[in-house]
């Protein structure tokens, strides 16, 4: 990874956004065909590149225009070796090409001057091996670190400022995962989902999958975030023990207030209201001042995330 690298959302920091569903605007707004919900699909064209560009571009400014700094995630949430062929891409080749031209679009477009004394991180996204909704079957942490070893290895030798883990729904994955990025001499960001009960998948609380993934790796990874579930979810499950509250710094809220289920089966999007879930995360940042990063995830565009600057600039 690349010596130049911006300074993490800390405790005594400013606030940061980060953006919306990268794949609920590329499918549902602009009308891509992403095969197995994978955005890196848009690495292949000039035209689909540009439109990652646009994508980025629009939350930036957001960012700027509301004095927040911003944590990008890229295009390689669905980049791993598992899903090479499913995603349509010939070989681990491809995909490690595919994997540092999702990194050097994002980079490009923060690179520029533009955004000024915007703070701007770039976040190598990195997914769960299967279902982002379900645990399935479990790995161990070790056999976790060996498969996200390769992708966090390609990420690391980028211009993303960090890798983060996003939607993780077990423990064992996030040790894998956090261990891998160590060993890469990487930083990283675990985010872990949560179903409406405020557990995840597997049913482990939120404090416990923290706790358990620091003392598991020396407590590597940089901070912890949940995304991928809607306030009313989340919120009661982050009232953590003292010890653990500092860090927990980040949210990632869906759209819906629909359960994960429920989600899996829509044939239509559920926008929810981009001006109510901007009140909801602002009571949650008044409820929980260690958190520093906010934005959207499944369900949510740029009109939410704007409504969620709007509310924290306030």
């Amino acid at each position: 990874m690349s010596t130049n690298l911006r300074p993490l959302p800390s405790l005594d920091g400013p606030l940061y956004l980060t953006d919306g569903g990268m794949e609920t605007t590329l499918i549902f707004h602009q009308g891509f065909d992403l095969p197995e919900f994978s955005s890196l699909m848009m690495m292949r064209t000039p035209e689909q590149r540009a439109a990652i560009a646009g994508y980025a571009e629009t939350y930036f400014e957001i960012a700027k225009s509301a004095g927040l700094g911003m944590v990008i995630e890229t295009a390689t949430w669905r980049a791993s070796p598992d899903w090479t062929t499913r995603i349509g891409f010939d070989g681990l080749d491809d995909l490690e090409s595919a994997n540092r031209t999702a990194i050097d679009v994002i980079a490009d477009v923060r690179d520029r001057a533009r955004y000024g004394d915007t703070d701007i991180i770039v976040s190598g996204c990195v997914g769960p091996r299967g279902d982002g909704y379900d645990a399935g079957e479990l790995m161990s942490a070790d056999q976790a670190e060996a498969y996200h070893a390769w992708q966090v290895g390609i990420l690391s030798g980028t211009r993303a400022d960090v890798v983060t883990g996003m939607t993780m729904t077990n423990i064992p994955e996030a040790i894998g995962l956090a261990r891998a990025a160590k060993a890469a001499g990487t930083r990283s960001v675990i985010a872990f989902t949560v179903e409406t009960d405020g557990r995840l998948p597997t049913g482990d609380t939120l404090d416990r999958a923290i706790a358990e993934v620091d003392a598991a790796t020396h407590a590597a990874p940089e901070y912890y975030m949940v995304n991928c579930a809607h306030p009313i979810h989340f919120a009661a499950s982050l009232q953590l023990p003292p010890g653990l509250r500092s860090r927990l710094r980040g949210v990632r809220a869906n759209a819906s207030k629909c359960s994960h289920a429920e989600l899996e089966v829509m044939e239509t999007l559920d926008e929810g209201n981009p001006l109510e879930l901007g009140s909801e995360i602002w009571a949650v940042s008044k409820a929980h001042p260690n958190l520093r990063v906010f934005g959207g995830c499944c369900g949510t565009d740029d009109r939410h995330v704007a409504a969620i600057a709007n509310a924290l600039a306030r």
